[in-house]
């Protein structure tokens, strides 16, 4: 077999449901280690949740394309797999690996033609040769920096070059470069000189606020390590000198700049952004209140728990609102609707949504075809939702084709809320904190447990005595569930 056929390319992969790109969060594997067929090799962040990506092939790995906290588009190959290690070596590469085994350090001959191109928008894969930060050189990962100089694009006025002159080994004197200007606290070096560093290192540098220019690097080839920039940060108090403010202007500006976190907007935060902004826009909202004694459905969950056979399953306040709302559901299914321009799409299922906060942000998975399911199965299927969610590994399918939500406002000690209809959602329900308040029972003051709920629409679809409708069953069950219970089924 030859080198070509034995190398194959592991493009990422369409993860389905209109996602184009995914953030690399953590490579499972590294260059020299044997994998096999479907291994987990990469954790991505879409839009919508992080999934583990397994192996196409089996093998051993000889090239990762992209370092971790790359944003990659689907399609894009991330790593090389060598399909049959047992049949000898390969032909020499023209780079050798670092001693980390993650990614190929270039060649100190390629890194002689190597100039600093010191632009905008241009993405950092690899060791990278700038002067701090703002200051870029694409590399391409797996195959070292090109052995041709960088070109820059003429300014305006120039004179143009009657023909370009090859770059010549000799050391050539640095031509004078107008400052950079500061980009996060970092200024390009006015002679252009090369600074090897990863991504990961140089966002380090950025946040520590360390000027890699100002470094000697002790990695291959002179390369800026964590340890380098870490020592710099620590000495960096003692060493620094006071700066003389210009201006009152430039004194406010700067003021706490130091103390303030800039979070970047991506995957899941930034999905979530976009299309609340949509729903809030386009669909009308109305939303209304309703305070519930639910003082016998906390004991009709304290009698479920004593069961034999509920003992082993976790009983929360939420199955008996997420039954509430699928049982409103058969009684009014035109809240369990899509608006679609031209025409109201009436769903026979309910895929119920129960809104979850993660690390990553808001999502909102999805129970499919919950009406169908027995008490005991919605509980399991509950569990095992919100067990997901929280460990970071719920896939697109189970945050796509939602039909109405729950958002569970009252973990968080508060009382209820006004929600935002998920997209393409009709209704969504906020179920706020269980707590003890006096509540007149039977002609007297008592203490009862009580909870306010809060249901948002779409007035499109849903009119007031619909909507009204619909969050009164919802009450009634939650004030009496085993009574309701008979009642309805």
């Amino acid at each position: 077999m030859s080198d070509m056929s034995r190398i194959k390319t592991f493009n990422l992969p369409d993860l389905g449901e209109g996602l184009t790109e995914g953030e690399i969060l953590a490579w499972l594997v590294k260059v020299g280690d044997t994998i096999e067929l479907n291994q987990p090799i990469v954790e991505v962040e879409t839009a919508k949740a992080a999934v583990e990506i397994p192996a196409k092939w089996a093998g051993q790995v000889q090239a990762i394309h992209h370092p971790e906290g790359t944003t990659v588009e689907v399609g894009t190959p991330i790593i090389a797999i060598d399909t049959d290690p047992g049949a000898g070596p390969l032909e020499a590469p023209s780079t050798t690996a670092t001693p980390s085994g993650d990614l190929p350090t270039p060649s100190a001959a390629s890194l002689a033609a190597v100039e600093v191109a010191p632009a905008e928008g241009m993405v950092e894969p690899g060791l990278i040769g700038g002067a701090a930060p703002g200051g870029r050189t694409a590399v391409l990962v797996g195959y070292g920096p090109r052995t041709t100089a960088a070109k820059r694009r003429p300014r305006k006025g120039a004179v143009p070059a009657q023909a370009e002159t090859p770059v010549a080994p000799a050391p050539v004197a640095p031509q004078p470069v107008a400052p950079q200007p500061v980009r996060n606290g970092h200024a390009g070096t006015a002679t252009g000189a090369l600074v090897l560093a990863k991504p990961p290192v140089r966002k380090l540098a950025k946040d520590l606020g360390v000027d890699l220019s100002t470094l000697t690097g002790s990695g291959p080839l002179g390369s800026i390590t964590r340890e380098d920039v870490q020592q710099a940060a620590s000495g960096s108090v003692a060493a620094a000198e006071p700066v003389a403010v210009t201006s009152t202007a430039t004194s406010a500006a700067s003021f706490g700049a130091d103390r303030e976190q800039r979070i970047p907007v991506k995957g899941v935060r930034k999905l979530t952004a976009e299309n609340m902004s949509r729903s809030a826009f386009t669909a009308p909202h109305v939303t209304e209140f309703l305070t519930v004694d639910v003082t016998r459905a906390m004991k009709a969950l304290e009698r479920l728990r004593g069961r034999r056979e509920w003992r082993d399953v976790r009983v929360s306040p939420l199955l008996l609102v997420a039954k509430a709302v699928l049982l409103a559901v058969k009684r009014h299914p035109m809240v369990n609707s899509t608006w679609a321009g031209d025409e109201i799409v009436v769903k026979e299922y309910v895929n119920l949504g129960i809104a979850a906060a993660t690390e990553r942000g808001l999502i909102v998975p999805n129970v499919k075809d919950a009406g169908r399911l027995s008490l005991r199965e919605l509980a399991d299927a509950l569990n095992g939702l919100v067990q997901t969610a929280k460990s970071g590994r719920t896939s697109p399918a189970d945050m796509s084709g939602g039909t109405l939500t729950i958002t569970n406002v009252g973990v968080f000690g508060v009382d209820t809320g006004t929600p935002i209809l998920p997209p393409g959602e009709s209704a969504i329900l906020a179920f706020g904190a269980v707590r003890e308040m006096p509540w007149v029972h039977k002609g007297k003051v008592k203490a009862r447990q009580v909870t306010t709920l809060g249901l948002s629409f779409d007035h499109r679809i849903i009119d007031g005595e619909l909507g009204s409708k619909f969050l009164r069953d919802i009450g009634d069950f939650l004030a009496d569930p085993e009574a309701a219970l008979l009642a309805w089924t």
